[in-house]
């Protein structure tokens, strides 16, 4: 990122509130052309600033943003962006996104407790507001790339499935007839004409949760479209796991909600008399065609780049293809059912041989790394400077001594004095401070690489001192973060000593 950049944000936040921002730390990245910032003022209050480089696109952001907030919609509020859109800081919604909180469940294969279906009841009650309220004819001129769902921009999804998944699995096909049930799917898919607010990419990650409610971000590439889309975005993603049944009560609390919108004097004539019949009916094609979205992504990033992450995300993708088929979904579109039936049948074959040899060369690669994961030890301090460096007990020498007192010092603080960096108050103040992150990003690398180094060469000893004036705040806090995140990552024993605080701690 352009130091220019950074320094135009944090002139805009001092144009903004008032004074520059006590510190500025850069978020993990999205994926996305735009670089995210956390900047926190000497209050301790944050904001999240944003440099992007399609002018376009953020101005779309901003002014959808404004135009939900306005509605009381749950969405970040905008506090004030630059002349050409290239900056701007919007409200802190913390780090935690659905997608995020879901991770038990989804790590169970779809086994969500109580706690994590009533949050997505809730997400599914928001979504009928986002949608009639936040549809309007003249916030969709500034919807980014284009205005609405049209035909252009269902053949080119249609497309981008059979260039970079069907004619990838090597399935021979008419394309001539194919076409033609293309078009006529698109025309299916169009048939409402209504000024509701398609969100395009309503997903697990896009959903914030600050102080337990669902905030909603990402927004920018909306355009005006069909209500069911979203849903079956939400509720087919192929690696969410959601269980027929679970997508059955989360599809009910969506329709109860959406009944204060259709029976509304405003509402759009394509949906006064929307039965739930007629709407299971609709959502079950818009889920047809969302399934083939996906298997195009999946096939360029998969059969294409050999990236093990989407490949492993294609057959409970083509899973959900064969559960739509076997629902009549394709009935109206006889050769493309036909084909579809052919490639689910080869494609899961071949995909399921190919993952099992995959697999157990991974399997065997994990076993190889922790039979020597195992031969290394690495020793983890916290210390102070005033009681001089922990002694090298090995008798290798080497390793790392950090000096964290470049942190600002909680110690210095009457509230803080009495607990350590193991301490709820002494984490949220370092944390929220900045200074402490920024300086573990610069460590993480280092500690890694000489990790994964003394795996691979067979040694058995590494020792990892971080020091501060007292040993109490932030050496404590370090150490303690480093030695997780090294056990974690490479599944090593870690030694970890406390040592000011006496506190010892084994991590196998």
């Amino acid at each position: 990122m352009e130091q220019e950049k950074v320094n135009e944000l944090v002139e805009l936040f001092l144009r903004t509130f008032g004074s520059a921002p006590a510190s500025v730390q850069q978020l993990p990245g999205a994926g996305s052309n735009r670089v995210y910032f956390r900047l926190t003022a000497k209050d301790g209050s944050t904001c999240i600033g944003c440099v992007g480089t399609s002018s376009e696109e953020n101005r779309s952001f901003i002014q959808l943003s404004n135009h939900f907030c306005s509605k009381g919609m749950p969405m970040p509020k905008v506090y004030n962006h630059n002349e050409d859109y290239t900056i701007y800081l919007q409200q802190d919604l913390g780090s935690l996104s659905l997608f995020d909180f879901l991770k038990e469940g989804r790590e169970k294969g779809g086994d969500y407790s109580e706690r994590e279906v009533a949050m997505l009841r809730k997400v599914m009650n928001d979504l009928p507001q986002i949608q009639f309220l936040g549809g309007s004819p003249d916030i969709f001129q500034y919807c980014y790339p284009q205005q609405s769902m049209d035909s252009v921009s269902v053949m080119f999804d249609l497309n981008y499935f059979k260039y970079c998944f069907l004619k990838l699995s090597g399935l021979e096909f008419n394309e001539y007839r194919l076409q033609t049930d293309f078009e006529h799917l698109c025309s299916d898919l169009l048939l409402e004409d209504a000024d509701t607010f398609l969100y395009r990419d309503f997903q697990a990650r896009n959903v914030m949760l600050a102080s337990g409610t669902p905030y909603y971000i990402d927004f920018q590439g909306g355009r005006r479209g069909p209500i069911y889309y979203d849903v079956a975005s939400f509720l087919w993603q192929a690696s969410a796991h959601y269980s027929d049944d679970l997508r059955r009560e989360l599809i009910d609390t969506y329709w109860e909600s959406l009944q204060d919108y259709i029976t509304a004097p405003d509402c759009p004539p394509c949906y006064r008399e929307l039965t739930r019949s007629s709407f299971d009916q609709r959502l079950r094609l818009f889920v047809f065609f969302r399934i083939l979205q996906v298997l195009g992504a999946y096939g360029f990033r998969g059969l294409w780049e050999k990236k093990k992450h989407f490949i492993d995300s294609i057959p409970p993708a083509l899973e959900n293809l064969r559960s739509a088929l076997l629902q009549g979904s394709a009935d109206d579109y006889p050769y493309l059912k036909e084909v579809l039936e052919q490639l689910v049948d080869s494609q899961l074959s071949t995909l399921n041989s190919q993952l099992s040899t995959l697999n157990s060369q991974l399997s065997t690669l994990n076993s190889q790394l922790s039979t020597l994961n195992s031969q290394l030890v690495i020793r983890v301090y916290s210390f102070s400077f005033k009681k001089g460096i922990p002694e090298d007990t090995s008798g290798n020498g080497g390793g790392y001594v950090f000096d964290c007192r470049s942190s600002n010092n909680p110690g210095r603080y009457e509230e803080y004095k009495t607990l350590t960096g193991l301490d709820r108050p002494v984490i949220d103040f370092l944390e929220q401070d900045g200074e402490i992150l920024q300086f573990l990003s610069h460590i993480y690398p280092i500690v890694d690489f000489h990790a994964q180094r003394w795996i691979e060469r067979g040694f058995t000893d590494l020792q990892i001192s971080f020091g501060c004036t007292g040993g109490q705040h932030r050496s404590v806090y370090c150490a303690q973060h480093v030695a997780e995140h090294l056990h974690d990552k490479f599944g090593v024993e870690v030694h970890l000593c406390h040592r000011e605080r006496g506190i010892t701690q084994v991590l196998k």
